[in-house]
């Protein structure tokens, strides 16, 4: 196996020089794409064609409806699901991969920081070698205003981080967090999911169905049933012939 490269050190989470030529490449190329993106007389129509450019394109979903200024280091670590939203002024510190699942929605100055440094000061003098950790947003997550997601964190489906907050560890699914650090706060009620029905009970629940509404036939045949004896009854009276008058005796004419 070969040396890796400073890319390759950087997705593994080991210390990895930023200013590598081939990250600082990539970096530009990516700076390039984001002023494009940003420049104040962009027709909107344009900006998913930048984006797909900018951000991983699978061919599949459309790219997420990002409000102009965005920010990012390189966009090739960043993947996303459908119906993504994301307001202004939102930063991706993308050093690492950010995975964002289905409609999620980030407030106004959201930022998501997969790089890092290390704590010994010696080790980060003179620009010295960074680190970066995965992020991961789960589907159907709320991040509000101002919030800060550091690296390393994953938020679970359903989750909602309050205004203001800095994630420091990972969002249980369904819950809300807020503050600095952010904390629970409290549940949210999850969405009833419909369980599958085997086939031994969808055959039942068919075979009930067919004796209820075979029964069902039945009782309305035993309702008719005194009708038509009835009406039969009635019909046979009307067509008996009524009895002869006697003939009236013939006055003699005088």
């Amino acid at each position: 196996m070969g040396k890796k490269t400073e890319k390759e050190k950087a997705l593994a989470g080991e210390l990895y020089n930023a200013n590598d030529k081939e990250l600082v490449d990539d970096r530009e190329a990516c700076k390039k794409l984001i002023r494009k993106y940003n420049h104040p007389d962009r027709e909107r129509e344009e900006l998913p064609k930048i984006l797909k450019e900018l951000l991983v394109d699978d061919g599949k979903t459309d790219p997420p409806f990002i409000e102009p200024p965005f920010y990012c280091d390189y966009g090739y670590n960043i993947t996303y699901g459908k119906n993504v939203y994301m307001n202004h002024n939102c930063i991706i510190l993308d050093c690492n991969k950010v995975t964002i699942g289905d409609n999620v929605m980030f407030a106004p100055n959201v930022a998501i920081y997969a790089a890092t440094h290390p704590l010994e000061a010696e080790i980060r003098r003179d620009m010295g070698p960074e680190l970066a950790f995965p992020v991961t947003i789960g589907s159907d997550v709320w991040i509000g205003g101002n919030s800060v997601i550091l690296p390393g964190v994953t938020i679970g489906d359903g989750a909602v981080v309050g205004a203001g907050s800095v994630v420091t560890k990972d969002v249980a699914p369904y819950t809300v967090v807020v503050g600095n650090p952010a904390h629970f706060l409290k549940d949210i009620p999850r969405e009833k999911e419909k369980k599958p029905v085997s086939k031994k009970k969808a055959d039942e629940k068919k075979v009930e169905e067919k004796k209820a509404e075979e029964a069902e036939v039945t009782e309305e045949a035993e309702k008719e049933a005194p009708k038509k004896r009835t009406s039969k009854k009635k019909s046979s009276d009307e067509t008996e012939e009524p009895e002869k008058e006697a003939p009236k005796k013939k006055k003699p004419k005088k």
